[in-house]
């Protein structure tokens, strides 16, 4: 009889913090934002936490960069809703709330059909077929009209027979909890995901597949089957869009969509578990709140992401990892006047360029309403020379400015790095 061996593992209280936090901002923000926009809002973040945590786990994770995710969101969408329309009907005998998990059999099912030919390539190669099947899909959405329902799409009643325990799903804050319990417990599911071995095993495919093969892996099939998990929470994400809003059109399998997933998770941080629900949060306050106070929202958008691209390449999630790390050695204190004239100087910078945006998007789109704009609570006559000479002044002021608080960031940066790996020297000298 051989000794059994007890491990004794720590409880590892700030997971259960983070987690419990979670779980009580789900169940708490309604309370805190009351009103019919505000809870239509956050049940629009719920849904795209899910698909924007389902999409990093093929970019973040696997490496693997598609350009046409919204595939399975959108079919999970509409498989969803014609399971809605047949427990209308009553030829489906199941209650309305599991109709996230039919789109995610749904997503599931169609991941498993389109996965296999799409995973035996990757790089650019998968992401090309990526491509071509979402162009397929979309094209086959206007063609097939008895399945997706043409341009009107298909629309269903979620309020079906009587009401369990006082819950039709009538009101929106009853569909709100529940699309807040899909959303926790599939977050919870796919951050599980990120420690098992096939997690693991997915992020070494996505560093160096040639070694994952030589040790006897095949990275063909950890990918194929990372891309059915991740078909399957897209499908969830689809069901709760149907559940939702009662409705699929075209849209939702649309380029257009796939390239928001893309975007968004890349602004939040694909190389961070919590980027991708920071880029879904900005996803929807983008598309629902920023494209209300302008037309020129997808310019700025556009703008945003290219800026990042070029100087914090790793997302917000990056931004906050590298700070928390500074204020744990305690050097926070000595950037912050810093962060205040880079935010300063950058707030002058978007103030001229905004003006000039929005006086020619409405000289261009606008100028039958007259030859004046609002902007800021100020009125911009564009046709006058000073308007635009002021504009361009404030801006170009603005650059300058920014340029020297920048310089003098990276300065000061430089010497807390400095600092810090110091500290850890000497930390690992002394032990």
């Amino acid at each position: 009889m051989g000794q059994r061996q007890f491990h004794f593992r720590p409880l590892n209280v700030g997971r259960w913090f983070v987690w419990g936090a979670f779980a009580l901002l789900l169940l708490l923000a309604p309370k805190l934002f009351s009103s019919s926009l505000a809870v239509t809002i956050l049940s629009q973040i719920g849904i795209a936490v899910v698909a924007c945590l389902s999409y990093n786990m093929l970019l973040g994770q696997g490496g693997m960069l598609s350009f046409g995710h919204a595939v399975y969101t959108g079919l999970g969408a509409y498989v969803a809703i014609h399971a809605l329309n047949a427990i209308s009907g009553g030829s489906l005998p199941i209650p309305v709330s599991l109709l996230p998990l039919v789109g995610g059999l749904a997503g599931m099912f169609f991941a498993v059909l389109l996965g296999y030919v799409t995973t035996r390539k990757s790089g650019t190669p998968f992401a090309m077929i990526t491509l071509g099947l979402a162009e397929l899909v979309f094209a086959m959405s206007l063609m097939v009209p008895e399945f997706f329902g043409g341009e009107a799409g298909v629309a269903g009643n979620r309020v079906v027979g009587k009401p369990v325990w006082g819950i039709s799903f009538g009101p929106q804050i009853q569909v709100y909890y529940l699309l807040a319990f899909y959303t926790f417990v599939c977050t919870a599911l796919m951050f599980a995901f990120t420690h098992t071995p096939l997690g693991r095993m997915l992020n070494a495919v996505r560093d160096n597949a040639e070694r994952v093969a030589f040790i006897g892996y095949n990275p063909q099939r950890v990918r194929y089957t990372a891309f059915i998990i991740a078909g399957f929470f897209a499908g969830v994400s689809g069901g709760m869009y149907a559940l939702n809003f009662e409705i699929a059109t075209a849209e939702v399998v649309g380029a257009a969509r796939s390239g928001a997933y893309l975007l968004f998770t890349f602004l939040g941080g694909a190389t961070f578990f919590f980027g991708p629900i920071i880029g879904a949060v900005l996803m929807v306050l983008a598309t629902v709140l920023l494209s209300e106070f302008t037309k020129a929202w997808l310019l700025y958008l556009g703008l945003v992401f290219l800026f990042m691209v070029m100087y914090a390449p790793g997302g917000i999630a990056s931004l906050l990892m590298m700070n928390l790390r500074v204020a744990a050695f305690g050097h926070l204190r000595n950037l912050w006047t810093a962060y205040l004239a880079l935010g300063g100087t950058g707030l002058v910078v978007l103030a001229g360029a905004g003006a000039i945006v929005e006086m020619i998007y409405h000289l261009q789109l606008d100028a039958a309403l007259g030859p004046t704009v609002k902007y800021l609570g100020a009125t911009l006559n564009i046709e006058r020379f000073d308007t635009w000479f002021g504009a361009v002044f404030v801006m170009l002021v603005g650059l300058a400015l920014f340029e020297l608080s920048r310089r003098q960031f990276n300065h000061q940066w430089a010497e807390v790095q400095t600092d810090i790996e110091r500290t850890l020297r000497r930390r690992e000298d002394a032990l």
